[in-house]
């Protein structure tokens, strides 16, 4: 079985969407989707520098629209099981077939907006937890009233809060200490606004059930229904993303194949330290439309849907 994942904020790199504009029909798309986006795409995923693409606001619309870019480019019939961390569950449910792609971006668009806007109303931030027993390094971070935010298995455990408290727990750390170049403390309680503004918009959305199996950040689990995904992406701005669990659920499921959309790298990278040895998946990566043939035969090999 196969399984294509969505990456999340922090894996964009400067130019990384410029492959993709020779695709028949990307840049019209591209183009329509910036306007329900509110930022323009082609020139962010082109000509815009590091710092550009770093703003929230900006890179959670272009993240999905790379993603929806390339799963568009697959024969998605025969893809068993999708998945996305943070922003890249907007991707994800469009290729289960619960909303549109217009819906996913036009959901980043106010994503990326009302997060950029409540990180703004306090000194927040995130850094990473390299190693340790993840008991206690979650211990640790809790008690010093900051949050794990992105359980990502693979020995890393995000700790997001007040950059006061962050900076007292990486003076007396668990393990091994990396703050995150980001705008506050994703996925905690500091992003509530985001999640009511998120909220009302999402009303609007029409959605079906998933097509494949279609597994959330919430807790790794597969969603049966559209209607209470499209609640569990709202939830996911204050709660935190459990992609050790979606990973434990990819092995539990006897995933046998992984596509990592583009950018890709990041989520490749924690699925080959994670599920190793003994019926560790085949990976591959697609960064661009060259790679198009090998994530094609590798659908081919492992495509199927779960009995």
């Amino acid at each position: 079985m196969l399984a294509v994942l969505s990456p999340g904020q922090g894996s964009q790199k400067p130019g990384f969407l410029s492959p993709w504009l020779a695709l028949p029909g990307a840049e019209d798309r591209l183009r329509a989707w910036s306007e329900l986006a509110g930022v323009d795409l082609i020139h962010l995923g082109t000509e815009a520098d590091a710092d550009e693409i770093k703003d929230t606001a900006r890179t959670q619309p272009l993240l999905v629209a790379a993603a929806l870019l390339a799963g568009a480019e697959l024969p998605l019939e025969q893809v068993g099981v999708v998945a996305g961390h943070s922003v890249g569950e907007l991707a994800a449910t469009a290729l289960a077939g619960v909303f549109t792609a217009e819906s996913a971006i036009t959901l980043a668009g106010v994503r990326g907006r009302e997060m950029a806007a409540a990180c703004a109303l306090e000194p927040t931030g995130m850094s990473a937890v390299l190693g340790g027993d993840p008991d206690t390094v979650v211990a640790a971070i809790e008690q010093y009233g900051l949050h794990p935010a992105n359980r990502n298995g693979a020995g890393q455990i995000v700790a997001a809060g007040a950059l006061d408290a962050l900076a007292k727990f990486a003076a007396d750390p668990p393990a091994r200490v990396r703050p995150l170049a980001v705008a506050g403390a994703f996925h905690t309680p500091y992003m509530a606004p985001a999640e009511r503004a998120l909220g009302a918009v999402a009303e609007g959305i029409a959605v079906a059930d998933p097509r494949r199996v279609l597994l959330s950040d919430l807790d790794g689990g597969a969603v049966a229904e559209g209607a209470e995904m499209l609640r569990r992406l709202v939830r996911q701005v204050t709660a935190p993303v459990r992609w050790d669990l979606v990973m434990a659920n990819l092995r539990e499921l006897g995933v046998t194949g992984v596509v990592e959309l583009p950018p890709a790298g990041t989520l490749a990278g924690l699925v080959k330290r994670e599920l190793k040895g003994d019926g560790a998946p085949e990976i591959v990566t697609l960064n661009t439309p060259d790679d198009l043939p090998a994530v094609r035969d590798l659908i081919a090999r492992h495509g199927g849907h779960p009995a």
